[in-house]
């Protein structure tokens, strides 16, 4: 099955309170990855969170990386919760190969552990731990465009058996958490069903500049590292050129009001069914 093409994936990962309150969106996940990206089929994960921030590109190469609990304020029973799925050194200088073909100049991280962007979701998607992890920094200062290039460097890994993905929020405006009602509220929904429009449609003019055309951009992400990872998901599937790609929406859900946990993934014709 890893002669395939996998689909790339993006995946809301909420708040950290998502590990133990899966919503709809948890068991989507699941049955999502059971269906198209088994772990069977699978020699690893990429995947970039923006709760790796560095200052430069940069590779987890850590081989048993811990899991982190990066977060305060939370009930206990969150910090109890352990992910422990391998890392890949061979994987993660595979990936740090491929960047510097693409004239980007990245370094490995072998103490990096695992954060909660990213293994959250993971509890969801491979509840086994049993699928190698590799994590992608977002750089300081990287825009749309630059970690879109991030994602079209590693799109080739999809066809060795790597489900490459990113992770972020749909809508991530903290300042609003409980803040209110528990009815989405209409600039959540409206910001997210552009998105999925542009999306859908392949229109990068639009997506790259969002923090201009979409309604409440700067409302639904006062800073934008949670939405930037979208991008390196679309970079990876080759999204928005020549070829079409099938856009499979696994969640719509929105928590709390304000956290919308769209998650989709992007394929072609050559992806696993």
């Amino acid at each position: 099955m890893t002669a395939a093409t996998l689909p790339t994936l993006f995946v809301s990962h909420g708040a950290p309170l998502f590990a133990t309150d899966a919503g709809t969106t948890g068991p989507a996940l699941w049955a999502w990855a059971q269906a198209h990206a088994p772990a069977s089929a699978l020699r690893g994960i990429v995947v970039m969170s923006p709760h790796w921030m560095a200052r430069t590109p940069a590779v987890m190469t850590n081989p048993a990386p811990a899991t982190w609990h990066d977060f305060g304020g939370f009930p206990a029973e969150l910090y109890q919760l352990q992910y422990p799925a391998p890392g890949s050194v061979e994987l993660g200088r595979q990936v740090l190969g491929q960047l510097q073909q693409a004239g980007i100049v990245a370094q490995a991280d072998a103490q990096r552990p695992l954060d909660h962007g990213a293994w959250v979701p993971l509890m969801h998607l491979y509840p086994q731990a049993d699928v190698p992890v590799v994590q992608v920094a977002l750089p300081v200062g990287y825009g749309p465009k630059e970690v879109f290039a991030l994602g079209q460097a590693l799109g080739g890994l999809r066809s060795e058996g790597v489900l490459v993905m990113g992770t972020g929020s749909m809508t991530h405006n903290l300042g609003e958490f409980f803040g209110g009602g528990r009815e989405p509220s209409p600039y959540v929904l409206e910001f997210s069903r552009w998105v999925e429009s542009a999306v859908t449609r392949g229109d990068r003019v639009a997506l790259f500049n969002y923090r201009e055309l979409a309604p409440h951009a700067r409302r639904a992400h006062p800073t934008e590292d949670h939405f930037l990872p979208i991008f390196f998901t679309l970079g990876a599937a080759g999204w928005g050129g020549e070829t079409p790609l099938q856009t499979d929406y696994i969640s719509r859900e929105v928590m709390y009001s304000m956290l919308a946990m769209d998650a989709f993934a992007l394929s072609g014709p050559e992806s696993l069914p």
